[in-house]
């Protein structure tokens, strides 16, 4: 009887370790994922400020009545360059992600996923050109309380969200596709049914995310590798971060008010 105590009582104290542990892996996650929306944020707000000019003397190309693109904003905008900035966060993330991974220490995962959400708020910088601020305010309010109830729920379910992730997965694949088609195709109409297509998805993957994360850290704690969990953490931070900011912009052409 004793030794079964015993037992019991140190099965209690690793389950109490392992919450306790997962509660700080999740705190990382999500702090970790917010330092880069505020990266994100500060980035694209400081580019497009220095983009737009009211003053015409050394401006290029006018944008509307008062305001004109500067000599900047024309080489990001208007320039071949834009193909480069629109798609370099995509390109790091299918050719550089995985090896930083395999190869860096989490300092240096960390460090490059910083630097990947300032690419990618230069690349957002155009949205301060086209909507006003409040309706980017506005949207940024709903995506966040959104995610906040999609990340909730794939954290407490009990639902196995795996096979719904392959499926996303291959969604995601097909938007890409789409979008890039549409790139040439400028169709409004297909436009907004990638926009609601994507909504969907990415709002799936968000709950899928949350709840791989947490079982990813349950699956590999008792190795006791801290380097590997640190490392997981941040994987996981980049995926939530982009299932927040995919949402945030599809959201965006629905709700947003037009300068």
């Amino acid at each position: 009887m004793a030794e079964l105590n015993t037992i019991r009582s140190a099965a209690g104290t690793r389950a109490a370790q392992i919450d306790a542990g997962l509660r700080a892996h999740m705190n990382k996650v999500y702090g970790t994922m917010s330092v880069g929306m505020l990266i994100t944020a500060l980035a694209a707000w400081a580019i497009a400020d220095l983009a737009v000019t009211s003053d015409p003397t050394n401006a290029t190309i006018a944008l509307r009545e008062g305001q004109y693109l500067t000599p900047l904003g024309n080489l990001l905008y208007a320039t071949p360059l834009r193909w480069v900035v629109m798609f370099a966060p995509l390109a790091f993330l299918l050719f550089g992600w995985g090896a930083l991974m395999r190869r860096g220490s989490s300092a240096a995962v960390q460090l490059g996923f910083f630097i990947f959400a300032a690419v990618m708020g230069v690349s957002m910088s155009s949205i301060f050109l086209v909507y006003t601020p409040y309706s980017i305010t506005q949207t940024f309010l709903v995506t966040a309380i959104a995610f906040a109830g999609l990340s909730l729920w794939g954290y407490t379910t009990k639902k196995d969200l795996s096979g719904m992730g392959t499926f996303l997965m291959m969604g995601v694949i097909g938007l890409i596709v789409a979008m890039v088609i549409n790139l040439f195709l400028q169709s409004g109409p297909m436009m907004y049914a990638i926009s609601m297509i994507g909504i969907l998805i990415f709002a799936g993957l968000t709950a899928f995310y949350t709840q791989d994360i947490k079982n990813t850290y349950v699956a590999h704690a008792a190795h006791g590798d801290q380097e590997w969990l640190d490392k997981a953490a941040i994987d996981g931070a980049l995926s939530l971060y982009i299932s927040f900011l995919n949402m945030f912009q599809f959201l965006l052409m629905f709700m947003g008010q037009q300068e």
